[in-house]
């Protein structure tokens, strides 16, 4: 249902959000979340872009969050890099759905409707502080 793009992205903000002050690197992220580095260094170029992660660049450099775990939602990743994509217009471009989307349609968009509305509600936080012993998306 969701992109690669969108399960790498949140495997890399979830990993930053476990050490919040530590500066990691391409290298180290995707070492830890199992995602290729080349890969996750264009979806960290994305997240960057958007101010959900800051660079420091140099020897010594490494990314971080760009907010607090408790400010940053899986809405706000998720839309940075492959937006969720909801339904106005009838996908099949039938004149007699212009106006008023036909019950499947509109049963489709309600779905994306809670999903978004679950995911604006759910910061890493949420996730981070979770009882279940297991940590979200990667190892360790």
């Amino acid at each position: 249902m969701f992109s690669q793009t969108v399960e790498y992205a949140l495997r890399a903000i979830v990993h930053l959000a476990k050490r919040p002050e530590v500066l990691q690197t391409t290298g180290q992220i995707a070492k830890a979340t199992q995602v290729p580095a080349p890969y996750l260094s264009k979806v960290l170029q994305t997240l960057t872009r958007e101010g959900l992660v800051t660079v420091k660049r140099g020897v010594s450099g490494g990314f971080l969050l760009g907010k607090t775990p408790d400010q940053l939602t899986i809405y706000e990743v998720v839309q940075c890099v492959d937006p969720i994509q909801r339904i106005h217009t009838c996908p099949l471009e039938l004149s007699s759905h212009r106006k008023k989307l036909c019950s499947l349609h509109k049963k489709m968009d309600s779905a994306m409707e809670g999903i978004e509305d679950v995911f604006r509600s759910t910061t890493l936080s949420d996730l981070m502080n979770s009882p279940n012993p297991s940590i979200p998306l990667c190892n360790g």
